[in-house]
C-alpha cells in the first residue's frame, strides 16, 4: 500500500489530534518532504506532498480554502471567492462556474469540508486515527496510517468488473477506511461530528439537441483551453474515433503544437488508421506518430513489474506498458500533457435503458427506439418487452442480481444497468460475500443515481468512465507525464446530461450529440463515422506473448491464497487455448485484480525503499 511518490494529502479537523498523528504521517511519506498547510487556529490542516501546480490555495481570515488539481481559478481569484464565505454552506455557491477537474477542501471557523469529482475520478476517503476522523484523496494513504487490513468482500465485488452496482464499487479496500461517495462531502464539524453534504445534482434533461449541443462544445472549450496554452507542446490520443479527435482540434484551435500518437491495429479491416490519417491531415502544427502492431510492446506486457498500480486494481494492466511507451515518445518531442478522449463514449451518449422513460412520455417515440435498439442488438422480443415493463425499484433488482451472480448476463440491460456478475473461476466464497453485500445494499433500500433507470444508467456510465480517468491519472503520473481526459470534468458531464436522452443517442446514429457539438469544427467524414473498432488481434496476441506469466499465476495465484478464486478452475481459464477467443472483460478485470494484489507485496519502507512482503492478509 505505497503511497505515491508525486501527490498525495491528508485532511485533519481543527480539533487537538494525538501527539504522533503528524511525525507518523511524515514517518510513511519517506524522504518526500511533507508540506503542511495550518487552519486560522494554527493546528495542521492540510498534510502530504504535492507540486505547486497541483494546489491552488488561499487563506482570508478565519477561511482557507484550496483546490487541488486541474482547476480555472488562481490563487488571487480563489481569495476574491473565499471573501464570500463565512459557513461552510456557502463554499460550493461561490465555486459555481469553476471549470476543470478537482478536489475542494476548506476550513472555515473551525468547520473542516472536503469533497471530490462527481466524475469520481478525484475521491475522498475517511478513518479513525489517533480519536479523530480524517481524510485522505488515497485510500492507501489512510490504510498505511491506520494499518488498515484488506477487505476481502470488495476485492470479491472487484471481481465483477464494469458490472459491479451502484455504490458498492466505490467501497474503499481496507477495513475502516470508508469512501465519501462521488457527489457528496464530508464536513468534520468542530465537536468532532461527522456530517455528509450533497453538493451535486444532475441538471435538468430538456433541452433540445442543437442547445444542448451548444453547451457541451462550450464546456469542452473551456476544458481544453484550460490545459493547453498556445505555442507549447501537448501530446494527444489519435484514434480516429470522435472522441479523441475532437479533443485534438479543439487543442489546435486553443494554440496548442501537437504531438498525435495513432496505432494501426493488426485487423485488416480495422478502420481507426483511416479516419485518424484523414483528421491528421486537417489539423495544423502536428506531428503524428504512427505505430505499427510491432512498433509498440505486446498487450498484457510487463505483468510481473514492480509498479504502483494505484489505489484499487484496473484492467488497465492489459496496456499500461504500451501506454508508458507512448508517454515517452511524446515526452521525447517536448509534450508537457496528454490529451485523451478517455470517458466520451459514457459521457455524450446515454445507454439505452433511457428507452424505459421514453416509453412513459411518449409512447410512440418509445416503441420506435425500442424497435430500433431491439433490431440493432437483435435481441428476443420476449426479453425487450419484459425488461420495458418492469417497474421494480433499484433495491429489488439489487435483491434479484444477488441470487445471478454466476448466471451471464447477454444484450444490453434495458433496466437498471448491467447486472452484476462474476466470472466462472469465482469462488464460492467469492460468490458469498458478494451476494451478502447486494443483499445488504437492498435491504437498506439503496437508492439509484436518479428514480428514473435512464437516467441513473446513464449518470453511473458518466462515473464509470471518470473511474477510469483516475486510472489513467495514476499512470500518467508514473510515466511523467501528466494524463487528462476532459470529457470526465464535471462540468463537461453536467452539459451533456442537459441534452434530451433520445436525441443524444438512438440505434440510428452514432452520438448525435457530439457530432453536434462538433459540427463546423472536426471534418464532417469524422462525425459521420458510425464504427468503433477494437485491439482484440492485439489482445490474442499479447496472450500468446505472455502466457508463461499467466502458466505462472495460475499456479500461484493471490486470488487463490485470498480465497477468491477457485485453483483448478483459474488454472483452466487461464491456460485453455479458449483463453484466446472469448471472455475478455472477465480476463482482463481479473488479471487486474491479481496484479494489483502483486503490487501489495511490494510496499514502501520509512526510508523510501520497497521490501519484498508475503501475499497481504485477508479476512
Amino acid at each position: 500500500m505505497g503511497i505515491p511518490p508525486a501527490c498525495w494529502f491528508v485532511v485533519l479537523p481543527d480539533r487537538d489530534t494525538a501527539p504522533g498523528l503528524l511525525a507518523r504521517l511524515r514517518e510513511i511519506s519517506g524522504p518526500a518532504v511533507v508540506r503542511v498547510l495550518s487552519h486560522a487556529s494554527g493546528r495542521p490542516w492540510l498534510v502530504g506532498c504535492w507540486p505547486d501546480e497541483e494546489l491552488t490555495a488561499c487563506a482570508v481570515g478565519d477561511v482557507r480554502l484550496a483546490l487541488a488539481g486541474t482547476c480555472s481559478l488562481n490563487s488571487a481569484e480563489l481569495a476574491a471567492r473565499a471573501r464570500q464565505v463565512t459557513d461552510i454552506a456557502h463554499i460550493e455557491p461561490v465555486l459555481s462556474g469553476v471549470h476543470g477537474c478537482f478536489h475542494v477542501l476548506a476550513s472555515v471557523a473551525g468547520h473542516t469540508y472536503a469533497r471530490g469529482s462527481f466524475s469520481g475520478q478525484r475521491r475522498v476517503y475517511r478513518a479513525e486515527s489517533g480519536g479523530v476522523t480524517v481524510l485522505a484523496g488515497q485510500s492507501r494513504v489512510l490504510a498505511r496510517l491506520t494499518g488498515a487490513e484488506l477487505d476481502t468482500a470488495q476485492l470479491a465485488l472487484r471481481l465483477s468488473g464494469d458490472t459491479v452496482a451502484h455504490p458498492l464499487g466505490w467501497g474503499a479496500l481496507w477495513r475502516g477506511v470508508h469512501a465519501v461517495l462521488p457527489g457528496t462531502a464530508l464536513e468534520l464539524a468542530r465537536d468532532g461530528e461527522v456530517r455528509v453534504r450533497r453538493w451535486w445534482d444532475p441538471p435538468e434533461d430538456r433541452l433540445p439537441l442543437e442547445e444542448a449541443a451548444a453547451g457541451l462544445r462550450a464546456a469542452l472549450e473551456q476544458a481544453v483551453a484550460l490545459r493547453v496554452r498556445a505555442d507549447e507542446v501537448v501530446g494527444a490520443d489519435l484514434s480516429g474515433g470522435m472522441d479523441s479527435t475532437s479533443l485534438c482540434f479543439l487543442a489546435a484551435r486553443a494554440g496548442a503544437r501537437l504531438v498525435t500518437v495513432t496505432l494501426n491495429a493488426g485487423a485488416p479491416t480495422n478502420e481507426d488508421l483511416h479516419y485518424a490519417t484523414r483528421a491528421a491531415g486537417h489539423l495544423p502544427r502536428i506531428e503524428d506518430l504512427v505505430f505499427e502492431p510491432g512498433d509498440v510492446p505486446a498487450h498484457f506486457s510487463g505483468l510481473d513489474e514492480r509498479v504502483d498500480l494505484g489505489d484499487e486494481p484496473s484492467a488497465i494492466v492489459r496496456t499500461r506498458v504500451e501506454q508508458r511507451y507512448l508517454a515517452e515518445r511524446m515526452r521525447a518531442r517536448g509534450a508537457r500533457l496528454r490529451l485523451s478522449g478517455f470517458g466520451g463514449d459514457q459521457v455524450v451518449q446515454p445507454p439505452p435503458s433511457y428507452v424505459h422513460g421514453l416509453l412513459r412520455h411518449s409512447p410512440a417515440a418509445g416503441l420506435r427506439h425500442a424497435a430500433g435498439w431491439r433490431a440493432r442488438h437483435r435481441r428476443p422480443l420476449g426479453a425487450v418487452t419484459r425488461a420495458l415493463l418492469d417497474r421494480g425499484s433499484y433495491a429489488a433488482w439489487l435483491a434479484e442480481a444477488a441470487g445471478l451472480l454466476h448466471t451471464p448476463v447477454t444484450g444490453d440491460d434495458l433496466r437498471w444497468g448491467w447486472r452484476p456478475h462474476l466470472p466462472p473461476w469465482a469462488s464460492e466464497q467469492a460468490v458469498r460475500l458478494c451476494r451478502e453485500r447486494l443483499l445488504a445494499a437492498a435491504r437498506d433500500a439503496t437508492e439509484p443515481l436518479h428514480r428514473e433507470r435512464g437516467r441513473h444508467t446513464w449518470l453511473a456510465g458518466a462515473q464509470s468512465g471518470g473511474r477510469l480517468a483516475g486510472h489513467l491519472a495514476h499512470c500518467g503520473q508514473l510515466a511523467a507525464l501528466p494524463y487528462h481526459s476532459p470529457y470526465c470534468d464535471d462540468a463537461v458531464i453536467a452539459a451533456a446530461l442537459t441534452a434530451r436522452p433520445h436525441e443524444a443517442t438512438s440505434p440510428w446514429s452514432y452520438k448525435p450529440l457530439l457530432a453536434a457539438a462538433m459540427h463546423g469544427l472536426v471534418p464532417e467524414t469524422i462525425l459521420r463515422r458510425t464504427t468503433k473498432d477494437h485491439f482484440g488481434h492485439e489482445w490474442q496476441g499479447g496472450l500468446r506473448r505472455n502466457r508463461h506469466t499467466l502458466a505462472a499465476w495460475a499456479e500461484d495465484s493471490r486470488l487463490v491464497a485470498a480465497g477468491l478464486a477457485d485453483e483448478d478452475a483459474l488454472r483452466r481459464a487461464l491456460l485453455s487455448p479458449q483463453l484466446l477467443t472469448g471472455k475478455t472483460a472477465e480476463l482482463e478485470t481479473t488479471l487486474g485484480v491479481e496484479a494489483w494484489l502483486r503490487s501489495l507485496e511490494h510496499q514502501h519502507t520509512p526510508d523510501g525503499t520497497r521490501e519484498t512482503n508475503s501475499a497481504p492478509t485477508t479476512r
